[in-house]
């Protein structure tokens, strides 16, 4: 399959061969790549990103580009599962841990934003130009969403089997603690008044209060 302009594009079950330039370890160049394409795709949008800002981001000549990538599309579907794939093994930990469902619900929303806090530019392209990505890379990115959202609503289902948390649809409480933190995507900016960590705390807080419908800070009546 092609991309316009005559870029082959790779399935996530093909990767590109990785090249060498101006003595730079292979790794090195791509993770530089990739912070430059996010960074441009959520300042500019995918769409009207091109192979030669990319290229010209990191200092390359758009032919040189190609031993490192194999188009846009493997470059957002990279991009995408980097911002879940980052934290998604901490997060099925947490899910699955014997604390209260009150502590876990706090601590996910906290990885969830510092993680958007240190990777700012990875995380805004996975809510803002995930919908680009072509139907090839879709479904392989769609399991690594599954995966992390469901981690949400197992903490969720627990809190409401112990009491922590009221009864309520438990997946459309998931969809809602993650539409909340998400959207501290659109505003944080780090010289802001308050500090990721800070804005974490009390978003944390926040979730649990909305889930626990009453019930004291810990969750429990």
């Amino acid at each position: 399959m092609r991309e316009p302009g005559g870029a082959v594009l790779a399935t996530p079950a093909r990767h590109a061969a990785a090249g060498t330039h101006a003595g730079r370890r292979p790794e090195g160049m791509r993770g530089s790549i990739l912070k430059a394409a996010a960074a441009l795709f959520r300042r500019q949008g995918f769409e009207r990103t091109t192979v030669q800002s990319i290229a010209d981001a990191v200092g390359l000549k758009k032919g040189s580009l190609y031993h490192y990538i194999t188009g846009k599309q493997r470059l957002l579907f990279e991009i995408l599962q980097h911002a879940l794939e980052h934290s998604l093994p901490a997060l099925e930990r947490l899910a699955s841990s014997p604390s209260p469902a009150a502590t876990r619900l706090r601590a996910a929303v906290r990885l969830h934003i510092l993680t958007l806090a240190r990777d700012h530019d990875n995380v805004a392209c996975f809510l803002e130009e995930g919908r680009w990505l072509a139907p090839e890379f879709r479904a392989a990115h769609q399991v690594t969403r599954d995966r992390y959202e469901g981690c949400y609503r197992r903490i969720i289902a627990d809190g409401i089997a112990s009491g922590e948390f009221a009864p309520t649809d438990v997946r459309l409480a998931g969809f809602a603690v993650l539409g909340i933190v998400n959207w501290v995507v659109r505003w944080y900016r780090p010289e802001g008044r308050l500090r990721a960590e800070e804005i974490a705390e009390r978003f944390g807080d926040y979730a649990v209060g909305v889930l626990a419908g009453g019930r004291g800070r810990d969750g429990r009546a």
